[in-house]
């Protein structure tokens, strides 16, 4: 059984603690850590099996004999902490990929993963197909992604901070951003990471288009990839209903890292970076 951390004790993070409490992964969640201790302290409240300890610190959490930190706080937690739990010869599960848009983080943390025989482990999040891009990720010739939520679940994202926009205002379904993954992940660092993943597995941030579309008509979190190449086109559609506790992430996105952290500790399945 695999010891984990938990970097982040909000919703996501409170997700995947149940999911380790109730016996569903075969890994103990033994320390979290949060920059807000009230949140690491409710989410220990909710064990029902065992409580994990609360980490004072991050050099606290470091020092633990865990072998696997889950990322499930922010892009900046992941600039912040990664190369340093990599560097402990810890694994890192990584929620916050759109962190991994920035060449510099991301090669030094390809680096560091070989140099201590590490693995960071990458949940495909709210969008299907995944694979089906890597697989053709050297004959593509485009890709977008499409996101369409209500405005709440986009309200607080950077992109609307120098804008003069009152997102909540919006009556009709509106295009309010267009542009490429790299910039949409940090406009949208709470919205997009979708995108994060879709750049990684294809063409990479840059030549990956965005649009982000605000429709106060639906009660879903709409994530469409349209990628075309030599290959011919891939259109998939997802519909995801969002989280119960936080509608800015897609309740898919929680099962997929869920599903990722069991595989992560699972014996049987080999997993790469």
């Amino acid at each position: 059984m695999r010891s984990i951390g938990l970097i982040g004790c909000g919703a996501i993070g409170l997700e995947i603690a149940r999911a380790l409490d109730s016996g569903r992964i075969n890994g103990r969640l033994d320390i979290v850590f949060d920059l807000y201790k009230d949140n690491a302290y409710n989410l220990v409240n909710v064990m029902r099996s065992y409580k994990p300890k609360v980490a004072e610190s991050m050099d606290d959490l470091l020092r633990s004999d865990t072998d696997l930190i889950v990322e499930a706080a922010s892009q900046q937690a992941v600039k912040d902490y990664a190369r340093r739990v990599i560097e402990h010869g810890k694994d890192i599960m990584i929620m916050s990929i759109g962190a991994l848009l920035e060449d510099e983080l991301y090669n030094e943390l390809s680096m560091l993963v070989q140099r201590h025989k590490r693995r960071i482990y990458l949940p495909s999040g709210a969008v299907a197909g995944i694979d089906a891009i890597k697989s053709v990720k050297h004959m593509l010739k485009e890709v977008m992604l499409i996101t369409t939520k209500h405005p709440r679940a986009l309200r607080g994202a950077p992109f609307f901070d120098n804008k003069g926009i009152d997102v909540m205002s919006i009556k009709h379904k509106e295009i309010i951003y267009e542009g490429n993954a790299r910039e949409a992940v940090k406009l949208f660092p709470a919205n997009v990471n979708v995108a994060a993943v879709l750049s990684i597995a294809g063409i990479g941030a840059d030549k990956t288009r965005v649009r982000i579309v605000a429709d106060p008509s639906i009660d879903r979190n709409m994530h469409e990839i349209i990628a075309r190449g030599e290959f011919g086109e891939l259109h998939i559609m997802v519909s995801n209903i969002p989280s119960p506790n936080n509608p800015k992430t897609s309740y898919l996105a929680v099962l997929s890292a869920i599903e990722c952290l069991r595989e992560a500790c699972d014996d049987s399945i080999t997993i790469g970076t």
